[in-house]
């Protein structure tokens, strides 16, 4: 009953981020951290982030921006590494209150983004990609912070969904890979981490055929609304077991 639960959470989270860029992890990691615990639902959503951003990849394959990907990666998959190996010695109760936290302050940041039109260039890309990556090795989830960055390069619709899900894979995997070398992905996770994988990747595709029709205030909408409620689910989380 347990991976059912994940795995209808996760066809509607990989539906809506298949949609919107984003999107997949702050819906299902407070279930995750119900279901498994903050420590082992980090390693097991890096899994299923994997597979998610893949399925991205292969729905819009050709539309990727390879120079934009190349740029933002190169300094976010070392930095992605190094942040996973920060979390790793924080405690549980840290972890769900850095979770939490930042979900809510992301929607405060995001309006502030899209307040200032800014054009950025491929050293933007790699200077925000240091960051981030650095951010999603400890937070799970940066990606309302990576879509307004490639939104503002210039990227639309479906070049936007493939080249932030092909810059955001190769972090998933260095943090994955960083996880596995400090024996917290064991197999028990990496299966978890397929299981919940799967449905998001099937939601990739559900969402393909309703890309273009989505109005970009809905999706501001929709953001807005997951992160309050995913961040406030996590600091609930943390003050119950404290």
């Amino acid at each position: 009953m347990n991976f059912i639960f994940v795995l209808a959470v996760g066809l509607v989270a990989g539906t809506i981020s298949g949609l919107v860029g984003t999107g997949s992890s702050i819906m299902l990691v407070p279930v995750l951290v119900y279901e498994f615990g903050p420590k082992e639902a980090v390693p097991i959503m890096a899994v299923a982030a994997v597979m998610a951003n893949l399925s991205r990849i292969l729905a819009w394959w050709r539309e990727v921006d390879w120079r934009a990907c190349a740029a933002y990666s190169i300094t976010g998959v070392p930095a992605a590494a190094l942040g996973a190996r920060t979390l790793l010695v924080l405690p549980s109760h840290a972890v769900d209150i850095a979770i939490g936290l930042f979900l809510i302050a992301m929607v405060p940041v995001r309006h502030w983004l899209a307040r200032h039109q800014f054009t950025i260039t491929l050293w933007h890309l790699a200077l925000g990609g240091a960051l981030i990556g650095y951010l999603t090795g400890i937070v799970v989830s940066t990606g309302p912070l990576s879509v307004p960055l490639f939104l503002f390069y210039g990227l639309t619709k479906g070049a936007f969904l493939a080249t932030e899900a092909a810059s955001s894979l190769g972090l998933y995997l260095s943090k994955s890979v960083t996880f596995q070398q400090f024996g917290a992905l064991t197999w028990d996770v990496l299966l978890k981490g397929l299981i919940a994988g799967s449905s998001l990747m099937a939601g990739a595709f559900i969402a393909k055929r309703f890309v273009l029709r989505l109005d970009p205030n809905v999706f501001r909408l929709v953001m807005d609304g997951i992160m309050l409620l995913a961040g406030l689910s996590m600091l609930f989380n943390a003050a119950t077991s404290s």
